[in-house]
């Protein structure tokens, strides 16, 4: 049973338009313009500052990202104020404070 996007997705599909970092399971990082980011976290990103393993900082236009060679994505900080957040923090104060407890 599907419940939906979890807010990882959600935090990402927000942040289009944004500059963000991406760092893969290589060491590899890029930093740029996130232009759509897709629910398997594949993303196109524009304008990017490349940093290789080693160092080697070179400059790109636009790059695809396949989202299963991401090792975690870094976003902005103003994302932390997204409507998700006040919809999961209104569920939370909602609840009783019983772990075993759920409310719908």
């Amino acid at each position: 049973m599907s419940r939906g996007l979890g807010i990882p997705v959600k935090l990402l599909h927000e942040g289009s338009g944004d500059v963000v970092t991406v760092e893969l399971k290589s060491g590899e990082l890029y930093r740029g313009s996130m232009i759509e980011c897709e629910d398997n976290w594949n993303c196109q990103l524009d304008n990017i500052t490349f940093t290789a393993k080693d160092g080697k900082v070179s400059q790109h236009e636009h790059v695809f990202i396949r989202g299963n060679k991401v090792r975690f994505m870094v976003i902005p900080d103003m994302l932390k104020n997204a409507p998700m957040f006040k919809r999961l923090d209104a569920k939370i104060k909602g609840r009783s404070s019983s772990l075993g407890s759920w409310q719908r």
